[in-house]
């Protein structure tokens, strides 16, 4: 059993969500410098998460289906996908973005699993705060454990793919730790660095391609 765990922004998607919507609310400027920011490990992520969903207060829920609708995903993920489950392995992601757009998208690309933040709403608006526990590095490398765990997966059978500071716990708990076009922090950490924009280039580390 082979276990892969994904970062979603990014990676498995071209986009960062919280730009999308942060163009919805004006304040895309301001959310890019302090994504920037957080992936390469100046600030600390819990915090600059609050810092961005704050303006993204009154955006109507609708702006959410809206930023779906433009989201990229990475080529590749399909074969990617289907030569996990080819061998009977599992697949994941899990993210700092947020349930109400990983959700739909994990469903549609047939992923075993999947864990992300959640945006608190009233009144049909964000209120510019986040609901529940802050999915940050070490909620990610929680995730990889658990997931591992529950399908009786060693972690040297598991593979961590980020690009982000934010990912590096997950990516010292796996087997194998994968930079995807990543920040310099983040291949300094990682066992492979793969700088092509395709995330079956992860086919041969499964033994699945030459």
């Amino acid at each position: 059993m082979t276990l892969v765990v994904l970062d979603v922004d990014s990676t498995l998607i071209e986009n960062e969500v919280i730009e999308l919507l942060a163009e919805a609310a004006g304040s895309l400027d301001e959310v890019a410098a302090i994504t920037h920011r957080a992936m390469s490990g100046e600030i600390d992520f819990a915090e600059s998460l609050r810092e961005r969903v704050a303006t993204l207060q009154g955006l109507p829920v609708s702006c959410l289906a809206e930023a779906g609708d433009r989201i990229t995903v990475t080529a590749g993920v399909p074969e990617l996908v289907d030569g996990v489950h080819s061998l009977g392995g599992r697949i994941g992601v899990v993210s700092g973005g947020f349930h109400e757009l990983v959700d739909p998208l994990a469903a549609s690309l047939g992923l075993d699993h999947w864990s992300a933040n959640r945006l608190e709403v009233a009144d049909g608006r964000l209120t510019g705060r986040v609901s529940g526990p802050i999915v940050d590095a070490e909620a990610k490398a929680a995730a990889l454990r658990t997931w591992a765990s529950e399908s009786g997966t060693p972690l040297s059978r598991t593979i961590a793919v980020g690009d982000g500071a934010n990912d590096l716990r997950m990516m010292d708990e796996a087997g194998l730790a994968v930079a995807f076009c990543a920040k310099p922090l983040v291949r300094a950490h990682a066992d492979v660095c793969l700088d092509t924009r395709d995330l079956s280039q992860l086919l041969p580390l499964l033994g699945l391609r030459a």
